[in-house]
């Protein structure tokens, strides 16, 4: 049996390091290297596997057979194996082969920290390097302003597998096909950030990216890493920020992956209340292993700093937050509180947000956490979970229950529109309407719309507008901008003929128009996490379903008067008090025709009127338009 050449990358204090769960840039150690030892190319090979008995290399370079090149254990007791093997380069195809010492049992596992993989349905890895050359320096250096948590923030969801498919080949457009047609795509819509569900490789299709299996490789459904980061790129050209889906809740137990990875539950915790997710069917990460947190923190910035990523969207906060998280009484087991958080996932979190933050201040990180959980986007300073952002739900499903309902029902339910701005300061939320929101019979956007054609339509560009002038930072689903008409398939394009419709192309129009209004309007956004940015008019009209609003900059000058009429019913001379004497303009009308509006009920120069109203000593009247929103501002 052939041992590889002894050779490491490890010092005694990354050893350490990692022993503590402080090693963050564990990518540069572990996986495969490719370098030079005693003037012989090839590459240097490291795995984390404390309960091997022995662990090979196996490979297209030694016709898949164990023992050739066999690793060397460390003498540290830090379980991990080791060596260089001569003439192995770019491109080759290897596993990891490893016995137990618990069971004799024998496995063959994909490299955890591998940098590229085999296109699925292959699973395994490939030794890869690239010298790719950033053409971002501009970007990088000005990302700190468009990351602040005062500057706008629109974000475009996208599952790169199905926003636009090849329509002669039918197949996924490649990374380098996306850096053109995505990116033209988002900059023309005016976001300022694109989202991308996750891109890490993962096996199986239909788990849409959540279930992942090669954590430092960008999938090689749609090409090579550094076609990837030549995507980033062409984005960061533009302008426009890239943020990650990032999984660190759960993993999939396939035979390739991290699931009993050496014979022992090393990456998953071994008491199955903690380490088996019963919804997803899935793998619960150990918190409370240091190793395990050096992993995941690793990885997290790995993507910052590999692939310039300007924020991580951490998927399914709450189902690490707490030992109950769907599970029944007696199917979980309280902490040593007697409570029901998971400590050692709270305090995993924590420590993640510092380091990502301590290394890269100008990103967010964003929790999709739906429970009320205290100061999720607080700094753990300030005992907060350090999160930038937090995906307000509540706001989601309240405004899409209201948004279901007959006009004709709303008055009755005009409590659960309003009811977030109740809340809307206790965090930073971000206002999502994600791929969750149009999947298993949820309906699209647009289908959840009621009424004629005209009014689904108004509906949805009243919804859309409400959003925009709503406290928060703002996500979009791919399809959800022009009124997709049937829900998400990860299988197929999007239905892109749509726009040959008015009613469609105008839905399009209007949520290009919001992105802009939003970025150029400083009352939207310099104070969106500040109740100082918000004052209500009136939310009290539930018999017409009317609400008015105030949203504020910094300067007062720059403050915004907002009015929505929930219903297909249109109003002359319908007055709002207004906060000082003057005149004001409309600057802002969702129902114009060139949304696909009736462009009926514009308003020209309004001169305020000494006439108490809404207990405000000032008044104007107005023209509202049916299922519209109208924005004015002091001139």
């Amino acid at each position: 049996m052939a041992y590889t050449q002894v050779f490491s990358l490890f010092t005694e204090y990354d050893i350490d390091l990692f022993k503590a769960g402080k090693h963050y840039r564990l990518y540069e150690k572990f996986g495969s290297h490719i370098t030079e030892v005693d003037g012989v190319k090839g590459t240097y090979f490291a795995v984390w596997a404390p309960s091997a008995k022995n662990v090979s290399v196996i490979g297209d370079f030694n016709f898949w057979l164990e023992g050739d090149h066999q690793l060397n254990v460390r003498w540290d007791d830090s379980g991990i194996w080791e060596g260089f093997i001569p003439n192995v380069g770019k491109g080759n195809i290897y596993k990891y082969k490893i016995q137990s010492h618990l069971n004799d049992i024998t496995s063959e596992k994909a490299d955890p920290y591998a940098r590229r993989s085999e296109h699925p349905p292959k699973t395994a890895s490939v030794v890869w390097e690239d010298s790719y050359k950033w053409e971002d320096e501009k970007w990088m250096k000005k990302r700190k302003k468009n990351n602040a948590l005062d500057a706008p923030y629109s974000v475009y969801e996208v599952h790169l597998g199905s926003w636009k498919r090849h329509a002669e080949e039918n197949r996924f457009l490649s990374y380098i096909e996306l850096a053109d047609d995505l990116v033209n795509y988002v900059s023309e819509m005016n976001f300022t950030h694109v989202e991308f569900m996750p891109i890490m490789e993962y096996p199986y299709d239909p788990s849409w990216g959540y279930q992942l299996t090669g954590y430092f490789a960008p999938t090689s459904r749609f090409g090579y890493p550094n076609e990837f980061k030549f995507l980033v790129d062409k984005f960061h050209e533009k302008g426009i920020g890239v943020i990650l889906d990032w999984v660190p809740s759960h993993f999939p137990s396939d035979d390739h992956g991290l699931g009993f990875f050496d014979g022992s539950h090393l990456y998953e915790h071994p008491d199955p209340r903690k380490g088996y997710h019963q919804d997803w069917k899935s793998l619960i990460f150990n918190y409370g292993r240091n190793e395990v947190k050096s992993f995941l923190i690793s990885n997290a910035i790995f993507w910052l700093d590999q692939y310039h990523a300007d924020g991580l969207r951490v998927d399914a906060v709450a189902s690490m937050l707490f030992l109950d998280y769907s599970r029944e009484d007696g199917q979980w087991e309280p902490n040593e509180f007697g409570g029901r958080e998971n400590l050692e996932a709270i305090s995993f979190m924590k420590e993640m947000n510092i380091a990502v933050y301590e290394n890269f201040p100008d990103v967010q990180t964003i929790a999709e956490e739906s429970t009320s959980f205290p100061k999720v986007s607080s700094p753990v300073f300030a005992d907060g979970l350090g999160f930038g952002m937090k995906w307000m739900m509540g706001w989601m499903h309240d405004t899409l229950d209201y948004f279901s309902k007959e006009p004709i029902y709303r008055k009755h339910h005009q409590n659960e529109l309003t009811f977030s701005l109740n809340y809307a300061f206790t965090e930073n939320f971000m206002l999502p309407l994600s791929h969750d929101e149009v999947v298993y019979g949820k309906k699209s956007i647009l289908d959840k719309m009621p009424g004629d054609e005209w009014q689904r339509f108004a509906n949805l560009r009243l919804l859309y507008s409400f959003m925009f002038t709503h406290p928060g930072t703002k996500l979009l689903f791919q399809g959800s901008e022009f009124g997709q008409t049937s829900e998400w398939n990860f299988q197929q394009s999007l239905d892109w003929h749509l726009l040959q419709y008015d009613v469609h192309k105008g839905a399009q129009n209007l949520v290009k128009a919001l992105n802009k209004f939003y970025k150029k309007q400083t009352a939207l956004h310099q104070l969106q996490f500040s109740q100082e940015g918000f004052e209500w008019i009136d939310h009290g009209d539930h018999e017409n379903s009317i609400i008015s609003y105030i949203r504020k900059g910094k300067k007062e000058k720059d403050s915004l008067i907002i009015i929505c009429n929930l219903t297909p019913t249109p109003h002359e001379n319908y007055r709002i008090g207004v906060p000082k004497v003057g005149e004001l303009k409309e600057i802002f009308n969702s129902d114009l025709k060139g949304y696909h509006g009736t462009g009926n009920y514009t308003n020209k120069k309004v001169n305020s009127q000494a006439t108490e109203w809404n207990f405000r000593k000032n008044s104007i009247e107005l023209n509202l338009p049916p299922l519209g929103m109208l924005v004015f501002k002091y001139i």
